[in-house]
């Protein structure tokens, strides 16, 4: 397999995410979960920018990494300031980083116009800093801010930049696509002249997704010349985001048979999982390789093909990736979708067997009803399970009750619930307070829960769907619930339904509560 590296800026380029905002614990996290993983470079973030990247820095050179290098990130040195004097210099040699990674103008455009200077003396703006950084024995890679533009606009100073970085000592010629608006036809040609005009330094690709390319951009680039890739694991970045490392790597990897990392890409969708968690955000559901749609099937004659030969509709195995098959249930999906979810729930059934032939009727019965079990995964394996009669509930309702009030007090949540329960012999009465009934029940039923499971505080409720069934009945219309909850390490959705939306928020909790303890004993 041909070698690439892989360098990950979620903690620097991914940090400038809208609504994304990392405590100095948060990337700590993220820096073990990605050294796990097995990239070659972590891009962590600039120590001159701010007190808490120094911070971060000062912590993490305590953590002995298994396959990563750590990376500090900053500018060439301003104008009329040498290098050693440079404030943002000094930060960068403060953190102690084995590796820099110092971005400079490459269009003449930001060079006469953003920092005002003269397209000579930017020429030693980058060779200075690289040279100062090299003789101070760094490795350097040169982010080559704005290349394509600036290619496109003066060929010639461009690649007159290169040839400062690499004359200096760069060690890596990384072309930055920063606006995202190139084409891959565009990278091809660009990062194949580079690579043939710098053949003994090593060519790099850092692209943005402003106009959904900075994934196929990656690739042509490598296929190009480039041997070093820059993306955030789950393409997160400034305005439309950067380019997808989890996306980019199977493809490489699984695809084209490029060894990208130290470690096993089947650990791409936990790591995935795992930095979602910290960042809090969802991995979407159509998102390629790890999202939990990637390898669901609902038409029949997909689901149907996938049973009789998978690679006649699955371009990868899931588990190559960690992801898993699933077979979706709906009105398309036909009676082979439904056999195939109990089959994987219950392997030891057959099409015929009396159990399976209870379970169909009991699905067509509650689809009736309302219910839903295309994406509630977990509410239909507890009900199969309860049909076979092998599931036992680990708690009992007794009862419960709501109150709101409205306006609700000042700095006071609105509404409050009383819930009493039975575990084995023994009886818990709580309450709680809430931002609404619902919230309020959640809250008192896993204070009464948790004295008996405390694996229940690693629960928290991801999304809160609410769907009317029947309009025509106004505020008496049916309603089905859906809840997404995660514990950190899984995350699975149940279904409720009732005419009175607490009731069935209420159930779809209940079957959340469960499921977790189900897995906790599985």
């Amino acid at each position: 397999m041909k070698n690439l590296e892989i360098l990950d800026t979620t903690l620097r380029d991914g940090a400038q995410g809208e609504g994304i905002s990392f405590s100095v614990v948060d990337k700590l996290a993220v820096l073990k979960a990605l050294d796990e993983f097995g990239v070659a470079y972590i891009e962590a973030g600039n120590p001159g920018s701010n007190p808490k990247d120094m911070e971060f820095f000062e912590k993490a050179a305590t953590i002995e990494l298994k396959n990563a290098k750590l990376v500090a990130f900053g500018s060439t040195r301003r104008k009329d300031v040498e290098a050693k004097d440079d404030e943002n210099i000094k930060s960068m040699m403060l953190a102690n980083t084995e590796v820099v990674s110092i971005f400079g103008k490459c269009w003449d455009l930001h060079v006469t116009e953003i920092i005002k200077t003269t397209l000579d003396e930017n020429l030693l703006l980058v060779g200075d800093t690289i040279k100062y950084f090299f003789e101070n024995g760094k490795e350097v890679i040169f982010d080559a801010e704005h290349f394509f533009d600036g290619y496109k606009a003066n060929a010639e100073y461009s690649l007159k930049v290169l040839e400062a970085a690499a004359k200096a000592g760069a060690t890596v010629l990384c072309l930055c696509e920063t606006n995202g608006g190139a084409t891959p036809m565009e990278v091809l040609e660009i990062t194949k002249v580079v690579s043939e005009k710098f053949p003994h330094i090593k060519v790099g690709i850092h692209c943005h997704n402003d106009i959904g390319c900075a994934v196929a951009n990656s690739i042509v680039a490598v296929e190009a010349g480039a041997v070093h890739v820059q993306g955030t694991f789950l393409g997160i970045g400034e305005r439309c985001g950067n380019a997808a490392l989890s996306v980019i790597i199977p493809i490489l990897q699984l695809k084209q048979q490029y060894k990208c990392i130290e470690g096993d890409v089947s650990n791409l969708y936990q790591t995935a999982k795992k930095l979602a968690e910290i960042s809090n955000l969802r991995v979407a559901n159509t998102e390629p390789f790890i999202g939990s749609s990637a390898f669901a099937h609902k038409g029949g004659m997909h689901i149907d093909g996938v049973k009789k030969l998978s690679r006649s509709f699955e371009h990868i195995d899931p588990t190559s990736v960690g992801n898993e098959r699933r077979f979706l249930l709906s009105e398309v999906s036909g009676k082979q979708a439904v056999l195939s979810k109990i089959e994987s729930v219950a392997p030891e059934l057959t099409k015929g067997s009396p159990q399976t032939a209870e379970i169909l009727e009991k699905l067509k019965e509650l689809e009736h009803e309302g219910y839903q079990f295309e994406a509630a995964d977990a509410s239909f394996e507890l009900l199969v399970k309860k049909l076979l009669r092998s599931f036992k509930p680990h708690f009992e309702l007794e009862m419960y009750k709501t109150s709101g009030e409205f306006p609700p007090p000042v700095d006071e949540m609105s509404s409050s619930a009383i819930i009493k329960i039975k575990v084995g012999e023994n009886t818990e009465i709580t309450a709680a307070m809430g931002n609404g009934p619902v919230h309020a029940l959640d809250q008192a039923l896993r204070k009464a829960l948790e004295i008996f499971y405390p694996a229940l505080s690693e629960i928290h409720l991801v999304d809160y769907k609410v769907r009317v069934l029947e309009s025509s009945h106004a505020t008496g219309s049916r309603v089905r619930v859906l809840i997404v909850s995660s514990d950190g390490k899984n995350e699975w959705t149940t279904v409720g339904v009732s005419s009175d939306i607490i009731e069935a928020s209420f159930d779809a909790l209940v079957d959340s509560i469960e499921y977790k303890l189900y897995l906790e004993e599985r």
